[in-house]
């Protein structure tokens, strides 16, 4: 441990990059532009709730930021995971693949539809899914037939795939494609923390089926609370209108619901939050590239201590700047966030992984030891647009 830096050098780092600021929050939102007028406009018409014409201007803005065909917008990003889940087939006593590092609403929503979480392992170079270890555990476990693939161990079917975007970095899409291709899995991609990531030119969460994404107060744009369902199916996008509208058939003055549905549509209000929001992002992620910037130059020669870089071929909106510690300096990991927030630079380290929670303990997974290494050496660091 003797070449790791101490907390007090990284302190001293973070200060460089921002300026000689002592007091920063991890991610505050920023509200510059035009979102005093839009729900000035919903208080002044009335229409505060689930239906309005920022509901309906907001999915279509949304869609063509990202370049999706379709956009659905919801009242939180784990409602949208829990419909785009049931969209892709996950039925009760299924089981689905997620990350272990991952915001508990992953493995949440996977349990809303009575199915189980199975944890795949993680890669250093962007958080994510790793693919090559991720087949090659579907190849030791898994059968398939009738085009279903099933956990030889549990009796269960694999039925779906939902890999994360760990701080808007985007993951290695093409090889997850690759695994879901050659097994037949749904693969569900959760873009919870990445609006503005793209890929190859391509905005995350185009490139298949579903993708979800969320805008709450701490994300890079916030409606407050919110979430969208992307899609590039016409009949995936009404399907997901119409479970996240209580599955309520149109009818002037009738209720006649179809089937179970959910009261999970954004409301008018924060949609015209989020529409103020799309007009000022692309300034909004220049900046966040800014102190990206700043926070790889400021940690130059700070020994044991590496910024995560986005991956090649892609360009991350760097939700929020992670410090990787070496594997002899995990242990200063605390020291870090202590001597961080004693200061009043809000730091943080990254979720505990789900296998290690009571509730998700027990479900199945493969070999997590990279997981398990990564957990005690991450630290988020202030990302706030303002700071740059």
């Amino acid at each position: 441990m003797s070449g790791a830096a101490g907390p007090q050098e990284v302190v001293a780092a973070i200060v460089r990059a921002l300026g000689g600021r002592q007091r920063a929050a991890l991610h505050q939102p920023e509200f510059a532009g035009n979102e005093w007028a839009y729900v000035k406009e919903c208080l002044d018409t009335g229409w505060v709730s689930s239906v309005g014409a920022f509901v309906d201007r907001f999915e279509r803005d949304l869609a063509a930021f990202t370049g999706s065909p379709f956009a659905v917008v919801t009242v939180n990003g784990t409602a949208a995971l829990h419909v785009a889940l049931l969209l892709a087939g996950v039925v009760p006593g299924d089981e689905v693949l997620i990350p272990s590092i991952t915001f508990v609403a992953t493995a949440n929503a996977v349990a809303y539809c009575g199915a189980v979480p199975h944890f795949a392992d993680s890669e250093e170079r962007t958080l994510g899914i790793d693919a090559a270890r991720l087949a090659a555990h579907l190849a030791e476990i898994a059968d398939v037939a009738g085009g279903v693939c099933r956990n030889r161990i549990t009796g269960r079917p694999i039925r779906a795939l939902v890999p994360m975007h760990v701080f808007g970095h985007p993951c290695e899409m093409a090889a997850l494609r690759a695994v879901c291709a050659a097994v037949g899995l749904a693969l569900v991609e959760d873009a919870a923390e990445a609006l503005g990531s793209t890929c190859g030119g391509r905005h995350v969460g185009t490139d298949g089926n579903l993708a979800t994404l969320s805008f709450n107060g701490n994300k890079v744009l916030t409606t407050g609370g919110g979430g969208a369902i992307l899609t590039g199916d016409p009949d995936l996008a009404r399907r997901a209108k119409h479970l996240t509208t209580t599955a309520k058939q149109p009818h002037r003055w009738e209720f006649i619901h179809d089937e179970v549905g959910f009261n999970y549509r954004l409301p008018n209000l924060n949609a015209a939050l989020g529409c103020a929001q799309l007009e000022a992002l692309p300034g909004m992620l220049a900046r966040k590239r800014a102190l990206a910037g700043r926070y790889a130059e400021a940690f130059v020669g700070v020994p044991g201590v590496t910024v995560l870089a986005e991956p090649p071929g892609c360009r991350s909106n760097f939700w929020l700047n992670t410090l990787v510690l070496a594997a002899d300096g995990a242990a200063r990991r605390d020291e870090i966030l202590a001597a961080t927030n004693d200061l009043g630079l809000q730091t943080r380290p990254v979720w505990t992984p789900m296998h290690r929670l009571g509730m998700y303990r027990d479900c199945p997974r493969m070999d997590l030891a990279t997981a398990e290494a990564l957990a005690g050496r991450l630290i988020s660091l202030p990302s706030s647009a303002c700071l740059a």
